[in-house]
């Protein structure tokens, strides 16, 4: 009996800490992360964004590797036109060395990343959102003061080969997004690696 309590007890103690996250037309957090060149980034930072591709990745995850030019071609295209890429490393690097800071700032480096890349430390930006893969991918849009949650999920259907997608996701919302049109579909499954939480 006493075994059966302190299991039900861990089970509340767990359900208690793990949030659900964002569903679409949420807002938001703000966050304020460091950055691999050492400087603190918030998304009120940029002033002139009208929205955001925030992307939770890490250095280490084969899936978040397979993507990692896809994730520059998007910074690469809708940087311009209001939509920075923001990419935010949540894993434990405790559990996974190569997801460490210096090995971060290395892996920016030698990709020449145009982007931030930040270190979420405490693992709450991730909690909040609700990511659970790397890479997990939320599209955000301006609206006034608030930031809307417009789409959660993966960035497209393929994650082995580039050549094959058929389905561009990400590019698709923040295509319908720049037209003032509905994004469709709003999520979908983010495939890749279950990121590494503190224990």
């Amino acid at each position: 009996m006493k075994k059966l309590a302190f299991i039900s007890a861990a089970i509340i103690a767990l359900c208690s800490f793990t949030t659900a996250g964002y569903n679409v037309g949420d807002k938001a957090i703000d966050f304020k992360l460091k950055n691999v060149d050492g400087k603190m980034v918030s998304m009120s930072d940029y002033k002139a964004a009208k929205g955001f591709i925030v992307v939770f990745t890490c250095n280490h995850c084969p899936f978040a590797k397979a993507y990692e030019d896809r994730i520059i071609a998007l910074n690469t295209k809708y940087a311009p036109q209001g939509y920075p890429v923001i990419a935010i490393n949540p894993n434990d690097p405790t559990q996974v060395e190569e997801d460490n800071y210096a090995n971060m700032q290395a892996r920016a480096k030698a990709k020449n990343y145009q982007f931030p890349y930040l270190v979420d430390e405490t693992q709450n930006i991730a909690h909040a959102y609700g990511a659970a893969h790397t890479p997990h991918v939320f599209v955000l849009q301006k609206s006034g003061s608030d930031l809307v949650v417009k789409y959660i999920g993966a960035i497209d259907d393929n994650s082995d080969d580039a050549s094959a997608v058929k389905q561009k996701y990400v590019e698709n919302a923040v295509d319908n997004l720049l037209a003032g049109k509905a994004v469709d579909p709003s999520s979908t499954k983010a495939i890749g690696c279950t990121i590494k939480w503190k224990s």
